[in-house]
């Protein structure tokens, strides 16, 4: 069964930076077999598509308020997606959710696309 564990949340002032981690395990394919999106879940809020890597060719794709200052990346051999977060701002406050999808060649910020999720990791932005 194919597990994602997030990690990386904090308490960072606004300006700051974080970088998330998802590791992905028990699969016989590697992570290059699965797009694999980060989602946030702010209070009080639904949640919503922050970022996602696609399979094979690793295209990406991002929410408007965090292009230019998120990047998602990938280490196939570390089984690792990460998600580079510069110049945070009080509205990126909110868990950060990692999810996989096998086969997805096209990027997406939908999350109904999405099978396998993990259990969330907190990023809190605040002076």
């Amino acid at each position: 069964q194919l597990q994602l564990v997030e990690s990386g949340g904090a308490l960072v002032q606004p300006g700051g930076s974080l970088v998330l981690s998802c590791v992905v395990s028990g699969s016989k394919w590697t992570l290059d077999r699965y797009g694999i999106g980060w989602f946030r879940q702010a209070p009080g809020r639904e949640r919503e598509g922050i970022s996602c890597i696609s399979a094979g060719d690793g295209s990406t794709d991002y929410k408007d308020s965090v292009k230019g200052r998120f990047t998602i990346s990938r280490d196939a051999a570390k089984n690792t997606v990460y998600l580079q977060m510069n110049n945070l701002k009080s509205e990126d406050t909110g868990v950060y959710y990692c999810a996989a999808d096998w086969g997805r060649i096209i990027a997406t910020l939908d999350e109904r696309a999405f099978a396998s999720w993990g259990q969330g990791t907190q990023v809190t932005v605040s002076s």
